[in-house]
């Protein structure tokens, strides 16, 4: 069955002229509910405490929720006939649908031409200005959205997070394959709420099951780029609106990683 992937070509859409964007980083899973949001709030605040300029499209666009996870409440910015994001605490540029929303909880009800348009526009129509990251925090599956972000925009990769469980990896599989028959690079794999640690004896629990993010990993030839635990202080952080603030940013150093293998492949 070949027709899994549209066959017709897909041309690529062009920025602004406002807006000059180095690198382009998609975070992927093809299932919801392993965290792509932590991740994708993760690298970007990583990615920006190393110095970087940073940005971070939020493509999920019927549960979009890296606004509330940075804190961010204003509006997109309309000056002089150009669009422009709101700012984080530390200064990552973020566009979401919920920042044109009049209420955070008000549900999006799109149909998939208008989904794709969005996103269309959140890349060409936005005045980004200049940025040497844009991370894209995915939706869950392997939709109209996926093959738009996937085909029409010029990603230079795409980390892919799983998390333990047999039935995660398994959609994670599709994402994984996805990503090949379009074409697009893989940067490597994070596995989430990999384990947990207890307050009391500091020993490590596997909450979901034994780990299995390195053998995924090794099954496509990709790097394994590490483990993330489940972590209150990073779920507290996050309903607060202040993930940039998370103690172990520096730890798992997301952003020196994808720095790093980034540049192994150019």
């Amino acid at each position: 069955m070949d027709g899994l992937i549209p066959e017709d070509s897909m041309e690529k859409e062009q920025l602004n002229t406002d807006s000059k964007i180095k690198n382009v980083i998609a975070v992927m899973s093809g299932k919801g509910g392993v965290g792509k949001s932590s991740v994708s709030a993760l690298l970007a605040a990583s990615l920006n405490k190393k110095g970087f300029k940073v940005g971070i499209m939020d493509a999920d666009i019927t549960g979009p929720s890296i606004p509330m996870m940075f804190g961010v409440n204003e509006s997109l910015v309309v000056r002089d006939d150009k669009i422009f994001p709101p700012l984080t605490k530390t200064g990552i540029k973020i566009v979401s649908v919920n920042l044109l929303l009049p209420n955070e909880d008000d549900p999006v009800i799109w149909r998939a031409p208008i989904l794709n348009n969005t996103i269309k526009q959140f890349w060409s129509d936005i005045t980004w200005g200049e940025l040497d990251y844009l991370v894209i925090d995915m939706p869950p599956g392997t939709g109209d959205i996926a093959i738009t972000v996937l085909g029409m925009l010029p990603l230079d990769g795409i980390v892919m997070v799983s998390s333990p469980q047999e039935l995660a990896q398994m959609v994670v599989r599709k994402a994984l394959k996805m990503s090949e028959a379009m074409n697009v690079p893989i940067l490597g794999l994070v596995e989430n709420m990999s384990y947990a640690i207890c307050p009391n004896c500091n020993e490590k629990h596997e909450v979901f099951g034994p780990s299995k993010g390195n053998e995924l990993a090794k099954a496509f030839d990709i790097p394994f780029i590490g483990a993330l635990p489940l972590d209150p202080e990073l779920s507290q952080l996050s309903d607060e609106g202040n993930i940039e603030a998370y103690s172990r940013l520096d730890e798992f150093n997301l952003g020196e990683i994808i720095d790093n293998l980034l540049k192994e492949r150019q």
